[in-house]
């Protein structure tokens, strides 16, 4: 059977990454569900062991089922639940370390859009161009930010700075049109 040329075919991914919980988180979640097994021990070891199994299980279910995956095409941009086309994606930066920290506390606008994972340190904010739109911009966690900065045509955080120094210096090498020594060169 011939294929239909009407329809696009799914476009495919440039940047692709699920934000997994981390290791430990999985350990947290095997504590609870021993602490509603100890719980319901006194009632009998098999309510104790059943509890405990499912608790491990719905946690386990609420974990994978709210874990957010972020994927870059060459026409979207899809993050969690959040979708746009890529001609409204505008500046982009990853960060790590303190200035991470700073994207995500002090200096975070209210009305952003989040896909923010308290066990995943970098994140990486994209600018929202469409006139239409009220958010200023997204910030994500990310485990690779500057593999997602990269597809989106944007720098991390260090190396924004590093350019702006090298124009400040640039800058202040080359003397000004009035300088003395300027003028005494014109004369």
């Amino acid at each position: 059977m011939a294929e239909n040329s009407s329809t696009p075919p799914h476009a495919p991914a440039i940047f692709q990454e699920k934000l997994w919980p981390a290791w430990w988180i999985w350990l947290i979640s095997l504590g609870l569900g021993a602490t509603a097994a100890v719980a319901f021990m006194p009632i009998g070891i098999t309510w104790g062991l059943t509890a405990g199994l499912v608790a491990f299980a719905l946690i386990t279910f609420g974990l994978l089922t709210s874990t957010p995956t972020i994927e870059v095409t060459a026409d979207t941009v899809r993050v969690g639940r959040a979708s746009i086309e890529r001609e409204f994606v505008g500046e982009v930066t990853g960060y790590r370390g303190s200035a991470a920290y700073h994207q995500r506390g002090p200096g975070l606008n209210g009305i952003a859009f989040m896909c923010i994972r308290g066990w995943i340190d970098p994140v990486v904010r994209i600018e929202i161009t469409d006139e239409r739109d009220s958010t200023p911009y997204w910030l994500t966690s990310t485990r690779r930010p500057e593999e997602l900065t990269a597809a989106l045509g944007g720098a991390m955080f260090q190396f924004r700075e590093a350019e702006a120094a090298r124009s400040e210096d640039k800058s202040a090498d080359e003397p000004a049109d009035d300088s003395p020594a300027q003028a005494a060169d014109n004369e």
